[in-house]
């Protein structure tokens, strides 16, 4: 007799997050399959065979710290600057994964690739989606991260293998990344009915950014905006004026 959990009762509820998942994702392939292509065409040009940026896609994930990786291994072997660097470039992620730790609750096994492959893409759609109460929420989010670690990893890998057949200048592609955050954002403020922290997240990024400047604005804007929404969670989930 087939229990609940067999896999042939639970492939349409897998389908079901899939399809749910997969709309929400196409801006997010359209961003990082031409910044993929360019991260491989770097690769390439700089002398690495397409092997390099197909495997670091896949296992490191971090499109900013695949891209300095490029001089890391050009340079001299400095694993203690590789985690530094890496640290300061990925220090952002201890926020989202805050952020995640109630969403990510009682998703089993998929919890661990959930971790692995969180990017500020997959939190933002992860973190704001209103997903149906019919679709599996671990399977849904499951499928978002897997589908934007796939698009990576394809124009990355297609970058490496063509990068010598392909000449243009790349200068600005990666403000792709830019105006897809800024349509994911706009996104968001059309769902709200009130604005209040969207508003405040804003608020505290200027703030920041008149203080610290542009290279080190982000670590204290979120910092900032961690303190400043966890204190008014209650008040904003109601839907309460913020005064």
């Amino acid at each position: 007799m087939m229990n609940e959990e067999s896999p042939v009762k639970r492939s349409p509820m897998i389908k079901k997050a899939f399809l749910c998942a997969f709309p929400h994702t196409i801006p997010i392939f359209a961003g990082f399959w031409f910044l993929g292509m360019t991260y491989g065409i770097y690769m390439n040009v700089s002398g690495f065979s397409f092997w390099y940026p197909m495997l670091m896609s896949l296992t490191i994930f971090a499109g900013s710290v695949e891209f300095v990786a490029v001089n890391l291994l050009l340079g001299a072997f400095n694993p203690l600057q590789a985690l530094a660097m890496t640290l300061m470039l990925n220090a952002r992620h201890l926020f989202y994964g805050i952020s995640m730790l109630d969403r990510y609750r009682g998703t089993g096994w998929k919890k661990i690739y959930l971790i692995f492959g969180m990017c500020d893409e997959s939190f933002s759609i992860n973190y704001t989606t209103d997903i149906p109460e019919d679709v599996d929420r671990g399977w849904f989010m499951f499928f978002v991260t897997l589908l934007n670690h796939f698009y990576w990893f394809f124009g990355a890998t297609l970058g490496g293998i063509f990068g010598s057949l392909i000449h243009f200048n790349t200068e600005g592609l990666d403000f792709v990344m830019t105006a897809m955050f800024v349509v994911i954002f706009l996104e968001q403020w059309l769902k709200e009915k009130r604005h209040w922290g969207s508003l405040i997240g804003l608020g505290l990024s200027l703030l920041c950014l008149i203080a610290f400047g542009a290279d080190n604005f982000i670590i204290p804007a979120m910092l900032a905006i961690l303190c400043i929404l966890t204190l008014l969670r209650n008040p904003l989930e109601k839907g309460e004026e913020v005064r």
